[in-house]
């Protein structure tokens, strides 16, 4: 398993090392922090019934692809993996998209509750390990075009 994750990781690492001067998309993110700078190929649930299904029976997840739910205001989240096959990373992040914490290795299956903290406003779910593996961190920044560019952290950039 960890021979994999690392496998995944210098791939993705390669594949994105570009990623800073892509132009923000609906279907992307970037994160940056101290660790450096990746992207994910991101399918959005800002919709309840998107959100309430998110990653469900899912098999797989590419390693560059995750999940992004935007809310439309912060609030107090909480996550749960009720039929999730697969170990998830949930990042979640405030207003301004910075990350608030991070639920390492969500379990499959697990319908404990994940607390996410109060103030969160989208959440990116990526496959479990890879947060830790890449350096994902408290603090990082990830940009998309639904935070305010007002007050976003690392505002997209006009097109």
């Amino acid at each position: 398993m960890k021979l994999r994750i690392a496998s995944a990781v210098l791939a993705f690492v390669l594949g994105t090392a570009g990623a800073h001067a892509e132009q923000c998309s609906q279907t992307g993110v970037d994160l940056r922090g101290d660790w450096g700078q990746a992207h994910f190929s991101v399918e959005i649930a800002d919709d309840m019934a998107e959100q309430a299904r998110g990653l469900m029976f899912r098999e797989k997840l590419a390693a560059s692809s995750g999940m992004l739910f935007v809310y439309k205001e912060a609030h107090h989240a909480i996550f749960w993996m009720q039929n999730v096959p697969i170990s998830l990373d949930l990042i979640f992040l405030d207003q301004t998209g910075v990350v608030m914490r991070i639920a390492h290795n969500a379990r499959p299956y697990d319908e404990s509750r994940i607390d996410g903290g109060e103030n969160i406003q989208m959440i990116l779910e990526i496959n479990g390990g890879m947060a830790n593996a890449l350096g994902i961190s408290l603090g990082s920044e990830l940009r998309h075009p639904a935070f305010d560019s007002s007050i976003a952290a690392w505002p997209c950039t006009p097109e």
